[in-house]
């Protein structure tokens, strides 16, 4: 018996739709059951179970802990999971009296463990390589999404012609077939048109709100490392998913979730490898991270040139993100800073002795780590001796704590302000800087190579003259070509000079981009350091969202917004703090005592 070929893909679309359908809303119903049933319902009572069973050394901190202790050798104490190294070798109970001195984890860094050595340098690379993943599930749009070539196959069709608009059915085709890219697949072209960017909208969407979801997550219960392994493995899911999409609208809302987890990639990598870098190593750390971010964009490039199908694509470019869960998470460290801010002192101090021995130096007995606010004591108290320091009641924060906050409050909305401004014009000029009449994989490899001298050059300078004077300075040096392109006339040699000014426009803004990750991130203390840091990213998501229904203006208004964003960027920041060799601080308390009752910033 013979069925229909049609009949055979409306089976198939029903039964994908139907498989992915229930994949996506299973996870979100159980994602909102735990948030609003079973943290306020158990969150107590689960508190105070997990909290007894660890002073007691029968839990291990985290599930991540468990694949972390399986990989390492157990002929290295120094190197086993908190499990058991609080069986074997009992907690380090140091004396009393003035032998006992307490230090924040920057000063230890600095006295006794090395603030970025062996043990920092392999931390840092392995953890930023998620910024590779996250190059990848961001900029796959490009190819994906592409309106490829056309040819013409008789009378009806100009093969000068720009759009296939007004051509007859039958008279032209696609080059490459449809499974090309989602253009050719769906037909989104002339009144379609509109659907290729709303998919980037919303995609950028999904980054806002995974960013301000993952970065609460991060801060509290599942930490740096735990996020980064959920958002990772979201990530691959969802991408191969995308690949198996029937129609247009289950395409869009797959890159919706694949957004809602990219947007929690970049900031828990960026503070998971920069937390346990040494305040004087830190800000040339923090700007490293985003040269892995364009190296992932120009690797994509040659996948993309390797894989023309826009499914074949999405499947390449998500096995990276599998790959990296089975091989390089399980030797990446949970942040010291986050143990201590939720009072799981002995793992921080098992972690932090682990660094000083990988670095050839050794941490002394009589050396405790203490939240900032606490240094100042030249004692330990009984209470803490009967504790001997493994654990310490939890501290932690969220966006609520920062608004009360009148220093942070200030802070966030500058960061906030800044961020949104700095997307506008890098997300902006970026669209503009792509529509080179030359090959998209060449012209995708350029741009991120362009961006690579900027990383290098604030990465130089970022120690020598601060966060802040290279914040405003990078901000106005792109400001200023911008406003020179607006100025510029759109025929002849002024549109190359306009061209020109764009790619100067975002070399400055590739700068700023990349410094606002280190100087927004020590802006805020550990304890709401990544729901800061969310928040930023956030509000720089909404710029990345506004970015093309601006450069769709044409002509010179979109350059005389870009500059007007400079400008104005760069005069809110006049008014941040400097955060030049300051530590990083624990809580808003210590913050606040550690820079004297500095009021407004």
């Amino acid at each position: 018996m013979h069925i229909p070929i049609q009949l055979c893909f409306y089976i198939y679309t029903f039964f994908i739709q139907s498989v992915i359908l229930f994949l996506t809303s299973t996870f979100l119903l159980l994602f909102c059951y735990y948030l609003f049933f079973c943290r306020p319902i158990y969150g107590g009572l689960a508190h105070i179970l997990l909290t007894t069973l660890e002073n007691i050394h029968l839990v291990p901190a985290t599930p991540i802990d468990i694949l972390y202790m399986s990989v390492i050798p157990s002929s290295d104490p120094d190197l086993r999971s908190p499990l058991l190294s609080s069986l074997e070798e009992p907690a380090r109970k140091p004396e009393k009296g003035p032998d006992v001195q307490k230090l924040t984890i920057d000063d230890m860094l600095q006295k006794h463990c090395g603030e970025f050595g062996t043990w920092q340098l392999r931390h840092f690379v392995l953890t930023c390589l998620a910024w590779a993943l996250e190059g990848f599930h961001t900029m796959v749009m490009i190819f994906a999404d592409r309106e490829p070539e056309f040819r013409c196959l008789g009378s009806g069709c100009d093969e000068m012609a720009k759009s296939v608009c007004g051509f007859e059915p039958g008279s032209w085709d696609w080059v490459g077939g449809a499974g090309s890219s989602t253009v050719a697949q769906w037909g989104l072209v002339c009144g379609e048109k509109y659907k290729v960017g709303l998919v980037q909208a919303v995609f950028f969407g999904g980054c806002m709100i995974g960013a301000g979801t993952f970065g609460h997550l991060s801060d509290s219960t599942l930490g740096r490392k735990g996020s980064l392994t959920v958002v990772c493995l979201l990530n691959a899911v969802f991408g191969c998913l995308t690949a198996l999409a029937p129609d247009y609208w289950t395409y869009l809302l797959l890159r919706l979730l694949t957004g809602f987890s990219t947007g929690g990639v970049g900031l828990c990598a960026f503070v998971l490898a920069t937390e346990p870098v040494g305040s004087s190593k830190r800000g040339a750390a923090g700007m490293s991270t985003f040269y892995f971010f364009s190296t992932g964009i120009a690797m994509l490039s040659g996948i993309a040139y390797i894989f023309p199908s826009w499914r074949e694509l999405y499947i390449a470019s998500s096995i990276p993100s599998i790959l990296f869960l089975v091989i390089v998470l399980p030797f990446i460290s949970e942040s010291p800073r986050w143990y201590l801010v939720r009072g799981r002192i002995n793992e921080a101090m098992t972690l932090m002795r682990t660094i000083a021995k990988s670095n050839g130096k050794h941490l002394p007995d009589g050396v405790v780590l203490a939240l900032d606010e606490d240094v100042n004591e030249s004692y330990v108290n009984d209470q803490s001796d009967k504790q001997g320091f493994a654990t310490k009641e939890a501290i932690t924060g969220s966006v609520i704590d920062v608004i009360r906050s009148p220093v942070t409050r200030v802070r966030l909305f500058l960061a906030v302000a800044i961020n949104f401004m700095c997307s506008v014009v890098y997300y902006g000029l970026s669209l503009n800087v792509v529509n080179l009449d030359t090959n998209l994989h060449l012209n995708v490899v350029l741009n991120a190579v362009a961006e690579m001298p900027a990383f290098t050059i604030t990465a130089l300078l970022l120690d020598k003259f601060g966060r802040k004077p290279l914040t405003i300075g990078t901000l106005w040096f792109s400001g200023f070509f911008c406003f020179a392109g607006s100025l510029m006339g759109g025929v002849g040699i002024w549109k190359v000079v306009r061209m020109i000014c764009g790619i100067l426009g975002i070399f400055g803004m590739a700068g700023t981009y990349n410094l606002l990750f280190i100087y927004t991130a020590e802006l805020f203390p550990t304890v709401v350091r990544n729901v800061a840091l969310g928040c930023a990213t956030q509000s720089a998501q909404m710029g990345a969202i506004l970015a093309p229904f601006i450069v769709v203006m044409g002509g010179a208004l979109p350059f005389a917004v870009f500059a007007s964003c400079g400008f104005v960027g760069g005069l809110l920041a006049f008014y941040l703090p400097e955060t030049l060799n300051r530590p990083l601080y624990d809580t808003i308390t210590g913050m606040k005592e550690g820079e004297g009752g500095l009021s407004g910033v």
